[in-house]
């Protein structure tokens, strides 16, 4: 059974794991907020279950926990940054600043990032951009574990896209997916639980279906939304490799198969072709299209009409995107994180390792 943790409990514990491992007082405290933002939404496979995960990259000597990330390249409204291998928990905020930033003055700013790690969940660093009164886009890609359409190669990753709009009185609009039919953390959650995979998620080594949830340590592999000629097809291998191609092509990264992989025990490969891990990052001021206010109340009745919206019999309504995250989000604060037993004795080992209390 799952044990339930208060999360301001969980925060303070983050955080001395973070200092332990070097991280400066802020990066510390950055890097802690996104971690368990994934938590608090709901986004249990990239929250503090992944703590120990970070700090056997830092155990490897595969993360600089204090970085001096930094701008290499840039126009008015563009700029590549190095994120000087630290944690895309801190790369990937401070890059998203640079956009604001950017967006404020061009009225868009695009930023892509090279030389960094794992940044956490993409729809944090998209909503950084929704109190600015502007649309903000993260992506990211990551070690290599899907098979193109019609593939059994594993040549891209999950390669997730998040956007986040604002609006007046309703909630904002946020959307943050994989490209794949599940991520691998929903994987991790049903081998915790010991439970199969549904159809659809992975495939054998050799192309043919699977539910075996332990598919990718048998040479397996993850397949794109789609991924068969009834069901879209080639769509979700086009999404990912747009994220691909934008995160690490355009930024100097490491691309496709050359990603280097989050576990540790897994060295980078031999012949990269970029540095570290790639992300994308777009911040879009709403008036250097039309007036911030008279948008977001459009943007209410939008969300509106589509919440009203008649639904198929069993259904109650129509899921505005970021609507279970926040609802989770509202839920979580008050009554706490449920954590599976072996996330818990994973940190309970982290605790003792670093004296550090749990």
């Amino acid at each position: 059974m799952d044990k339930v943790f208060e999360l301001q409990r969980l925060k303070d514990f983050t955080y001395k794991i973070f200092k332990k491992i070097g991280c400066p007082e802020e990066q510390a405290v950055l890097a802690t907020d996104v971690l368990l933002n994934a938590d608090l939404r709901g986004i249990d496979s990239h929250g503090i279950a992944r703590l120990s995960g970070y700090v056997r990259l830092w155990e490897a000597k595969r993360v600089n926990a204090n970085p001096k990330v930094k701008i290499v390249h840039e126009s008015p409204s563009t700029a590549v940054v190095d994120g000087d291998g630290g944690l895309g928990l801190v790369v990937a905020p401070q890059a998203m600043e640079i956009a604001i930033k950017k967006a404020s003055v061009a009225g868009t700013g695009w930023v892509a990032v090279k030389n960094s790690n794992h940044f956490g969940i993409a729809g944090h660093h998209a909503m950084m951009a929704l109190e600015h009164d502007m649309i903000g886009l993260s992506m990211t890609n990551a070690s290599p574990l899907v098979a193109p359409t019609f593939s059994v190669e594993r040549l891209l990753a999950t390669n997730p896209i998040a956007i986040a709009i604002p609006a007046d009185k309703q909630p904002p609009f946020v959307a943050d997916f994989a490209t794949t039919t599940a991520a691998n953390g929903k994987l991790e959650i049903l081998q915790r639980k010991n439970k199969d995979a549904p159809e659809g998620w992975i495939q054998k080594k050799d192309g043919s279906a699977s539910t075996n949830p332990h598919e990718l340590k048998e040479g397996g592999a993850l397949i794109p939304l789609g991924s068969d000629r009834e069901h879209g097809s080639h769509k979700g291998f086009c999404l990912g490799a747009w994220v691909d191609i934008f995160s690490a092509v355009l930024s100097g990264a490491n691309y496709g198969p050359w990603v280097p992989p989050f576990v540790a025990f897994l060295a980078p490969p031999a012949d990269p072709v970029g540095e570290g891990i790639g992300h994308f990052f777009g911040a879009m001021r709403i008036d250097a299209f039309r007036p911030a206010q008279e948008f977001k109340i459009h943007m209410d009745n939008w969300i509106t009409r589509f919440r009203s919206a008649k639904t198929v019999e069993g259904e109650e309504k129509l899921i505005i995107p970021g609507d279970p995250e926040r609802e989770m989000s509202i839920e979580r604060k008050k009554s706490g994180i449920p954590l599976n037993p072996k996330v818990v004795d994973d940190l309970t080992e982290l605790a003792g390792r670093f004296n550090v209390e749990f």
